[in-house]
């Protein structure tokens, strides 16, 4: 046989095609398939490491027996074959290297070692193939004993499910009986005690329902039956009366109504005696009357300023003017007209024309006059003053579209003293400013005002203050008007409200009325260089002042601010637009000292601030100079001291005469240059203990009234 033919031949044996390997793999797997019950013939269990010539028998002989490898998987271990494997492989390479060394030295293909080494090899995949087919076999069986231990797992999960849903169903029947209510369970029974003490006998039947409970419940429903049965009869009777008692209410009222017509001629009559005798009842009957017409702040007003009125202030009269007729025609308009949202959605959903185009700014007139219109009634205050016969006007008003309520002011006095530079002190804007502290009524506290103002294109409400009045705070607190924050839905007028603020705001305009007027006879002798110091305050002063007052002028905030001996104050954020300025002037010989004066608006609490700047020797202010930073401490830090009979009106007055004095003593204690010869220009008036005290050389400004002389502080 040629090499070819060898080499074809060879592969074949090698690769396990051969005799052997037909033998392993189809009489052995064959044979255990045919009988696989029969038992296997034990085989020699030759060691892999013995030598080729002494494993050639028993390998033939293993080959030719019939294996059952079913029944091998039961004896043989699994750990055994793992190991039998490990040395088959080890065999299996050790073979391999030797065919290859052989062949690498030049045999034959066919040489009798070479076919030796390959018909062991043979023998061992034999091996191979048959731990192969145990290990498929032991998956098999663990799959099966896995799936049929999984079955079983199943059956009993299945089992526990429908034990769990069982159980869920008797606990759901279970909380259905519990929570089961009778209709009688929504009746309110009488208690046991008094079913037992009030019911009959034949219906209680104490005997037997006292220990059985359903019996109970039964009895007590009838005895509860039996109740109602007669409650009934007993409102039927009830209607009968109250039918006939209606009638004779009615043949009485026709009887009254018959009467009024003579009772009012009766009061007619009695007009003049009420008069004559200062008690208008028939003036407060009609005033009520037409009360019952005010929107409701207006009329929370009106109720607590009468009643106020009438228990601690007989100087306050409180009045309804206005259109009775027009309010009710408005009254009935709002109640009939549907709401100005849904109208003005309308227009805008409807078509525009060059009709509409053309009217469209009158229309938006109109939304804003019907935004500003006020209410046809209002509510008048009328504050007296008994001192000077003073009285301070106030007119309420309501504006139903922005829910506020807006005041208007004016003063009516009796040979009240004009002056010019108090022009301002009595017109409703300067009247009322800054009653409570902030409150400016400039804006409206109401904040759903802000967007129905823009809505329209309008700025805010201190705009039309002049036509509607101002929007104070303390009066929405007079009307019950309370508004947060933040905008909410509706906002309504509370009594409460407006009497918890009602003495103290009639109190602090009582005030403010006899501040200004005060201070308006001041200004008018000011202005003619007069100091108006009364008797109660003229011992504060010495005897003697030469400084005296020249000029006294109103000015305005920019004026003030830009002075230079009143930026401190400015800096400070004292000065507001709202409080009041003036200025004056002060001269002795060539000294000449001007004063800017800063009022608040409810003069005299706080105390009006003084800046003073003295030419004389060159500009010296409080910045420059210590002595003046002093008269100007002694006039604003001290002013307790000079407020004179209370409530302190005078404290201006006085003021500004405690700087003439100061002033006095300043130019009197100043040394004076001994080169000059002659009089001196300010000849020692003024009793002084010191001259002068501490580093800064300050003099005596504080006057002592008992002993008449100027000390330190």
């Amino acid at each position: 046989m040629s090499d070819k033919k060898r080499k074809g031949k060879a592969p074949r044996g090698g690769g396990g095609g051969g005799v052997g390997d037909s033998a392993a793999s189809g009489g052995v797997a064959v044979g255990a398939d045919r009988d696989l019950k029969k038992p296997r013939v034990e085989a020699e269990q030759v060691p892999p490491s013995s030598s080729l010539r002494s494993d050639t028998r028993v390998v033939l002989v293993e080959v030719t027996r019939v294996y059952s490898d079913e029944a091998d998987v039961e004896t043989r271990e699994p750990e055994a074959d793992e190991l039998l494997y490990a040395d088959t492989c080890r065999e299996l390479q050790r073979l391999m290297g030797e065919v290859d060394e052989l062949k690498s030295q030049g045999m034959r293909h066919n040489a009798p070692e070479i076919e030796e080494r390959k018909t062991q090899v043979c023998i061992h995949f034999m091996t191979l193939k048959k731990l192969n087919r145990l290990a498929h076999i032991r998956c098999k069986k663990g799959r099966d004993a896995t799936y049929e231990n999984k079955q079983k797992v199943d059956a009993l999960h299945l089992q526990l499910q429908n034990l769990r849903y069982e159980v869920m169903h008797l606990q759901k029947e279970i909380t259905k009986c519990l929570e089961f209510k009778s209709k009688h369970e929504e009746i309110e029974l009488v208690s046991v005690e008094e079913f037992y003490r009030d019911a009959p006998p034949e219906i209680s039947k104490e005997e037997i329902t006292s220990k059985e409970p359903h019996l109970q419940t039964l009895a007590r429903l009838d005895w509860e039956l039996e109740q109602r049965k007669r409650l009934t009869e007993q409102y039927s009777e009830s209607i009968g009366s109250k039918d006939k008692i209606a009638k004779d209410i009615e043949v009485k009222r026709e009887h009254l109504n018959n009467l009024y017509p003579q009772l009012n001629a009766v009061l007619q009559a009695t007009v003049p005696l009420q008069e004559c005798l200062a008690m208008p009842f028939d003036q407060t009957h009609k005033q009520a009357d037409v009360a019952r017409h005010l929107p409701a702040p207006l009329y929370v007003l009106f109720v607590q300023a009468s009643a106020y009125a009438q228990a601690c202030d007989k100087r306050l009269c409180v009045s309804v003017e206005g259109d009775v007729d027009e309010a009710k025609a408005l009254a009935k308009q709002t109640e009939e007209s549907p709401d100005d949202e849904s109208d003005s959605d309308q227009e805008e959903e409807a078509p525009q024309t060059k009709r509409r185009r053309a009217t469209l700014g009158v229309k938006l007139e109109d939304k804003r006059k019907q935004l500003l219109r006020r209410h046809p009634l209002c509510v008048a205050l009328d504050i007296s003053c008994k001192a000077n016969k003073s009285t301070l006007h106030l007119q309420f008003r309501y504006l139903p579209a922005l829910h506020v309520v807006t005041v208007k002011a004016r003063v009516g006095a009796s040979e009240q003293p004009s002056s010019i530079s108090g022009g301002d002190l009595l017109t409703p804007d300067s009247l009322l400013t800054c009653l409570y502290p902030g409150d400016h009524g400039n804006d409206s506290p109401n904040p759903a005002n802000r967007f129905h103002l823009q809505r329209l294109g309008m700025e805010s409400l201190g705009s039309y203050v002049q036509e509607v009045g101002r929007p104070y705070v303390w009066v929405q607190w007079l009307a019950g008007l309370h508004f947060p924050a933040q905008p909410t839905e509706s906002v309504s007028a509370q009594s409460v409200l407006s009497a918890s603020h009602m003495e103290t705001t009639v109190r602090l305009l009582r005030m403010r009325l006899l501040g200004r007027l005060a201070l308006q006879r001041q200004f008018a002798a000011l202005e003619h260089c007069i100091l108006p110091v009364s008797a109660e305050s003229q011992p504060l002063f010495p005897a003697k002042m030469v400084s005296r007052l020249i000029q006294w002028t109103a000015s305005t905030y920019d004026e003030y601010k830009v002075l230079p001996y009143t930026r401190h104050v400015v800096e400070a954020g004292l000065a507001q637009e709202s409080d009041l300025y003036f200025s004056a002037l002060i001269e002795r010989g060539t000294a000449k000292l001007r004063v800017a004066v800063l009022l608040s608006p409810s003069f005299p609490s706080p105390a009006p601030i003084l800046s003073l700047c003295l030419s004389w020797n060159g500009e010296r202010s409080s910045q420059t100079d210590d002595n003046i930073r002093a008269i100007e401490s002694e006039v604003c830090v001290h002013a307790g001291e000079l407020m004179g009979p209370k409530p302190g009106y005078e404290l201006l007055t006085n003021q500004l005469a405690r700087i003439c004095a100061c002033l006095d003593v300043y130019l009197e204690t100043w040394s004076p240059d001994v080169s000059v010869e002659g009089p001196r220009e300010f000849p020692r008036d003024k009793m002084c203990l010191r001259l002068s005290r501490g580093p800064n050389r300050l003099k005596p400004f504080k006057y002592n009234p008992r002993q008449g002389f100027f000390t330190h502080r």
